[in-house]
């Protein structure tokens, strides 16, 4: 799912205000570490912003604007807030490739000429724009990806505050070192399961599941369809439930957060055929960070396949 939500007349709106009532602290001076070096962050969900303060620590404040699980991205409106903080900012952080464009938007009106914007999908070198197929925004269930985003994350704290730049390396290694060990539950699950099928209604995590070596069988006209919020055809919806029916699949990696009648359909069809149900999300459940997230989708994954 993209958190692109139609956010034209909202935006243009919370601009407006923002820059009339803000004028002054969104000169672009603001994107220097406040007088207790403190440095500031923007981060366009609770994923990144979870990563950005393990970098951190203490040394960043950070703002995260998707944070509420159970938020429904598309619904999502910008308010004065979020582009007061995004005018206060030292460092930006977006998933890219399209996801969370409203980033860019906001940015435009926060008058920040200073402020560094990272991108991750710029960061993790993927080809964005392939010849064939179509590229998977959800990065965060991709964790070479993330080991760039963290190591980005410390050389831009760095710049701004040289002096700790032993702190942020050493938190960023020790991220590494975290996500490391989560690479190698992957390959545990892919030494013994690898070419089983695995089903999906939404793209989000294919990045984990063929990195466990796992087949998606969905047809990718079915996911494309639910993640933009567009209808799937009799012909297609036919072939993603037969793949239960017909026993082509072990699980259903399921997007808890966007549901509706067809992945209600996928649910119902999984279950009946005996399938075990892989529950994701695309930001971080209550309590847990991003490390503790990934492990537990993980170790889901691990069950199901049995």
């Amino acid at each position: 799912m993209r958190l692109r939500p139609t956010l034209s007349l909202v935006i243009a709106g919370v601009v407006s205000v923002a820059l009339a009532g803000c004028a002054t602290s969104a000169s672009g001076s603001s994107a220097t570490p406040a007088a207790n070096g403190v440095i500031h962050v923007v981060a366009s969900t609770n994923v990144y912003g979870d990563i950005a303060k393990r970098i951190g620590g203490s040394l960043v404040s950070v703002t995260s604007i998707i944070s509420d699980p159970a938020q429904d991205p598309h619904s999502y409106e910008a308010d004065a807030q979020v582009q007061l903080a995004l005018s206060k900012a030292n460092v930006v952080i977006e998933n890219g490739g399209g996801y969370d464009s409203f980033v860019d938007t906001l940015l435009k009106g926060a008058n920040n000429s200073t402020v560094k914007l990272l991108n991750a999908a710029t960061i993790s070198g993927f080809n964005q724009n392939p010849s064939s197929g179509q590229f998977n925004e959800h990065l965060w269930y991709d964790f070479p990806t993330m080991r760039k985003v963290a190591n980005s994350l410390a050389a831009s704290f760095t710049k701004l505050d040289s002096g700790k730049a032993a702190t942020f390396a050493a938190n960023a290694a020790a991220f590494s070192k975290a996500l490391t060990g989560l690479e190698s539950t992957e390959a545990t699950i892919k030494a013994s399961d690898a070419g089983k099928g695995a089903a999906i209604t939404e793209p989000v995590p294919v990045y984990l599941l063929e990195a466990c070596g796992l087949v998606v069988k969905t047809p990718v006209p079915f996911s494309d369809a639910i993640e933009n919020g567009t209808d799937v055809s009799p012909v297609v919806l036919e072939n993603t439930l037969s793949q239960f029916s017909k026993h082509q699949v072990t699980l259903l990696a399921y997007n808890e957060q966007t549901t509706g009648p067809q992945t209600q359909q996928v649910l119902a069809a999984a279950k009946s055929a005996g399938v075990a149900i892989v529950p994701v999300t695309e930001t971080l459940p209550t309590g847990d960070s991003y490390l503790t997230w990934m492990g537990k989708n993980l170790s889901a994954v691990r069950a199901a396949l049995g």
